[in-house]
């Protein structure tokens, strides 16, 4: 696990995304697409301005790129303002050059939600696996809705989100917890450890006790996050403001570490 901590947000948001867009340039071709897992909420919002601005550059293209996204409530249709894939499309699937039918997210109005699940398993085997999976932490340490308490061998399926995600989440639904749906379909655990690369986002000190759990403790179901330490290359992007529960022996060993580790050529 690499722990590379920046000043602050923006810096954390603009390397982010200069890294996947060279991951993207290094590896996409007509032949055999880059893919990329994408999370939702507020944390990669500045991931997806800079990557947006980076395609407007002209320093990188989607058009080989397939992404499939962490996760949809269940009940919401891509056109409503709170589902994930209204989000994808104002914050990144509607300026790049992505083509629609590579942009995959679960379809949280599916008929039969557990084949839903079985078929975005499938879609992702199909596609060659994912080749770097970003993604954020939750106050209580999960990633994607795998909530305390998730097998860390999960795989897609159906999740009640916990009474805590619901309340975190009710300020995206102008602070009504009732209109918070109880349910979502997620990718597991094991589907994310599954990808080639994993990249994780971790902002602010609301998140600082996350951090702590999933990089200093032992790994933990009841922490998700956790598993990343099983990993082979596990990335987790932190700002200043979200160590404020590691120590001081961990922080100095990552900023010194990270310095070979954020050095990254030019998108020329």
């Amino acid at each position: 696990m690499r722990v590379l901590i920046f000043d602050d947000y923006e810096q954390m948001s603009r390397w982010a995304a200069h890294y996947v867009a060279w991951k993207i340039r290094q590896l996409a071709t007509p032949q055999r697409p880059f893919v990329l897992g994408l999370p939702t909420g507020s944390t990669p919002v500045g991931t997806y301005r800079h990557l947006v601005e980076l395609y407007r550059q002209g320093k990188v293209s989607f058009r080989h790129v397939i992404t499939f996204n962490m996760d949809e409530y269940v009940g919401l249709g891509p056109d409503h303002p709170q589902s994930y894939a209204y989000f994808m499309h104002q914050h990144l699937w509607d300026h790049v050059d992505l083509p629609p039918q590579q942009a995959h997210i679960p379809n949280g109005l599916a008929e039969d939600l557990e084949q839903e699940c079985q078929r975005y398993e499938q879609a992702i085997a199909q596609a060659g696996g994912i080749d770097l999976f970003l993604g954020g932490l939750g106050h209580d340490g999960h990633i994607a809705f795998n909530e305390p308490g998730s097998s860390l061998r999960s795989r897609t399926r159906v999740v009640h989100l916990s009474e805590d995600t619901i309340r975190a989440n009710a300020r995206f639904f102008q602070g009504n917890l009732s209109q918070v749906p109880r349910k979502a379909l997620t990718v597991g655990v094991g589907t994310i450890l599954d990808a080639r690369e994993v990249m994780l986002l971790v902002s602010g000190q609301s998140k600082a006790w996350a951090l702590h759990q999933i990089v200093e403790q032992g790994v933990n179901h009841m922490w998700t996050g956790s598993a990343l330490q099983l990993h082979p290359q596990a990335w987790i992007l932190c700002d200043e403001p979200a160590t404020e529960e590691l120590k001081v022996k961990t922080v100095r060993y990552f900023r010194q570490a990270g310095q070979s580790w954020m050095q990254l050529p030019p998108l020329d």
